[in-house]
């Protein structure tokens, strides 16, 4: 199985890679380099995007251009909405929506579906447990939560339109490339899976209450044995 793993920037990346063999592509840097695995063999691909839709369309969709793989996997922090979701917690995001794209009709906002301009919404094409061989049983996997996110420009910090755009769509998460993921993927016929960590809650901005660090550690812990449930099938 080949499978290409896109990610925002390298600091979501941690040290996982170096454990498996890998061809890095960093859009940013505009770097490409190999890091081989103990058989010196290179099986997967990490794309480091950039940050934000536009960033991740774009290279995604070169990258998909030319080079064919069986899965595709975004994987990076997010912030949550939702409480009951402790900070660090590894979840599955199924079901994504462009939260912004649309027009404003005095206090209603029109989505661009019923606008008849396209879509905002899209959903995961494949689930962890459906791919993964003994996710009923791996301490990380068996209680991974599914999840409803929404990707935006400009990441919510403002009570009032965090309470606007809780009422119209009822998110859990936030991030700021997720569905143009799913978009890319959709329209280039790959099955794609999104896993994010949570890194803060979506609330006044407070630095001091964020643990990415800790999101990213279990994050990069849930993508080794990830992969290694993938080198099994």
């Amino acid at each position: 199985m080949r499978v290409l793993f896109v990610a925002a920037t390298g600091m979501e990346v941690g040290r996982f890679v170096l454990d498996f063999g890998f061809r890095v592509m960093d859009a940013e840097k505009k770097n490409v380099y190999t890091i081989p695995d103990e058989k010196n063999s290179v099986s997967h691909t990490l794309l480091i995007t950039g940050v934000g839709m536009v960033a991740t369309a774009y290279s995604l969709g070169k990258e998909l251009a030319t080079n064919q793989y069986d899965l595709a996997i975004n994987f990076g922090i997010a912030g949550s909405f939702d409480r009951s979701i402790e900070l660090g917690d590894v979840v599955e995001i199924i079901h994504d929506n462009i939260a912004e794209l649309g027009a404003e009709d005095n206090d209603s906002f029109l989505p661009v579906s019923v606008l008849g301009f396209g879509e905002s919404e899209f959903k995961a094409t494949q689930t962890v447990s459906s791919i993964f061989k003994g996710a009923k049983t791996s301490s990380l996997l068996k209680n991974l939560k599914q999840v409803r996110s929404i990707t935006v420009n400009t990441v919510h910090g403002e009570p009032e339109s965090i309470n606007r755009v809780q009422k119209r769509l009822n998110p859990q998460l936030e991030s700021m490339e997720g569905a143009a993921f799913f978009y890319v993927c959709h329209h280039a016929g790959i099955p794609c899976v999104q896993i994010r960590a949570v890194s803060n809650y979506v609330e006044k901005r407070d630095k001091d209450n964020w643990k990415i660090g800790l999101a990213v550690k279990n994050l990069n812990a849930f993508i080794v044995e990830f992969i290694n449930g993938l080198q099994v099938l």
